[in-house]
């Protein structure tokens, strides 16, 4: 089940906070613990099991965590049921690459069955990981009830996509959390404008895209190639960040607070920069998890950078292109640690913000095109060297076609709509109406809703880009 579907629009989710809200304080995390594995299993019910078994694996080892704590048995049992966990993640999602890769290298042919992928198992294995680690520092308890780290786990808002909640952040919740009036009319307003993200903006630039990336690229002019990456990079942008919104909408819905996973990622003025701002729970995760306990700035710094950029990749998708973006960023983060912030911080802004776009369009490259091959192609399209002419018909159709919404996807996707919502915000509580307050922000978000419902009619299935990961 996708949030932007009208089964969960107008079925899922109104029957959800019905029975969540009619039904007694105690009951309330059963309540939306059984939707959440609805959710999870609606289509797919086979996969409930890895979850569930998964779910279990980690509540014992949390336990057997807490029990042994301030011995060395704790750290034991950790790295073991972390490695049940990276396991369980390797065989469903890497196993197949390992195979390929194998027989590409020995020049053999191994007998391989792909076993298909759970939905959002990389999310809900980073959760798991999250829990086993935190009790471990101590710095949460650990569930003794396994219904409670499953609604942790399962909770439907984050399940399948992120963004990844620290178990930390929220375990308090779990047990005691209010949805007041202005926080559930605040997560509805966040889910329309997540949904509208995906639906309005991500899936009209998704339609359009494949005509300069999927074709031939032999003949792709150079503003084709141009125009095609920027289409893919605001796509990819509007289609998460949508889902994060909708995520955080609904969780402020049911009385849960998840941090922020997009901070206007594209204004970025580097490599740097745009990692603080994209996917934000990610690298937290790779920062806290991974980077500061190999070492950190500590001991070995560089070899501790590339292999978080490695994982980075990795994580993203079985597939070695995803692996190339990672290290690609990493190579960049680490010249601008070690040469480049300095210098760029004493350049004009639009300078250096030019740099970081093509940086990042070029990072898109490696993260689009799985076939290496076919992504030289495409990057040599974009710097003129594959003898097509630097612009064509078809190109300029489709640029006048589409201007209209290339301008507001590209506006949308800086702070301004925030900035002017603000201004118009604290000038409607001074006003003696608060017309606006009262009025015109619920207008807008039924409009919104209305908009994003009319182009859902007759829409193809179009689950979340990230939904693979």
């Amino acid at each position: 089940m996708v949030f932007s579907s009208f089964v969960f629009l107008f079925a899922f989710l109104p029957l959800a906070l019905l029975c969540y809200f009619a039904a007694p304080a105690k009951w309330k995390n059963a309540v939306l613990l059984v939707f959440s594995l609805v959710f999870y299993a609606w289509g797919e019910p086979v996969w409930i099991a890895v979850l569930l078994f998964n779910v279990f694996v980690g509540w014992v080892g949390g336990l057997l965590i807490e029990q042994s704590r301030g011995r060395t048995r704790a750290r034991t049992v950790l790295i073991v049921s972390i490695a049940c966990q990276v396991l369980f993640l390797f065989y469903f999602k890497y196993l197949g690459l390992a195979v390929k890769t194998v027989a590409a290298l020995a020049s053999v042919a191994i007998p391989y069955r792909d076993p298909g992928l759970p939905i959002g198992i990389s999310f809900f294995t980073f959760h798991l990981i999250s829990y086993l680690v935190d009790v471990y520092r101590g710095e949460a308890p650990a569930l003794r009830t396994y219904s409670k780290l499953l609604l942790y786990i399962s909770m439907f808002p984050q399940l399948v996509a992120g963004p990844i909640i620290r178990y930390a952040d929220v375990q308090s919740q779990l047990s005691r959390r209010t949805a007041t009036v202005a926080e559930f009319s605040y997560g509805v307003g966040r889910f329309v404008i997540g949904l509208a993200k995906k639906v309005i903006l991500a899936n009209a630039l998704s339609d359009i895209s494949p005509a300069f990336l999927d074709g031939n690229l032999q003949n792709l002019p150079l503003l084709g190639a141009w125009l095609g990456i920027v289409l893919f990079a605001l796509h990819i942008y509007f289609d998460f960040s949508g889902y994060s919104d909708m995520a955080i909408g609904l969780g402020r819905m049911f009385g849960f607070t998840f941090k922020e996973n997009f901070d206007y990622p594209y204004i970025s003025r580097s490599a740097t920069e745009f990692w603080r701002r994209w996917n934000i729970s990610v690298g937290a995760f790779f920062r806290d998890y991974v980077y500061i306990p190999l070492g950190g700035n500590r001991r070995r710094p560089w070899l501790n950078l590339f292999a978080v950029w490695f994982l980075t990749g990795l994580w993203h998708g079985a597939s070695w292109n995803f692996v190339v973006w990672g290290l690609y960023f990493g190579a960049f983060i680490a010249l601008e640690k070690r040469f480049l912030l300095g210098a760029l911080s004493r350049l004009p802004q639009w300078i250096s913000h030019l740099y970081f776009i093509a940086i990042v369009l070029v990072g898109w490259v490696f993260f689009y095109f799985e076939s290496m091959r076919r992504g030289g192609a495409f990057l040599r399209a974009m710097f003129g060297l594959n003898g097509a002419p630097a612009i064509n018909a078809e190109t300029l159709i489709q640029l006048q076609n589409h201007v209209w919404l290339l301008l507001v996807a590209v506006i949308a996707a800086t702070p301004l709509p925030k900035r002017i919502h603000s201004l118009l915000t604290e000038r409607g509580k001074l006003s003696a109406n608060a017309f606006y307050v009262h009025g015109l922000v619920p207008a807008a978000i039924l409009a919104l809703l209305s908009i994003s419902a009319i182009l859902l009619v007759g829409k193809t299935y179009t689950p979340f880009f990230y939904f693979r990961f």
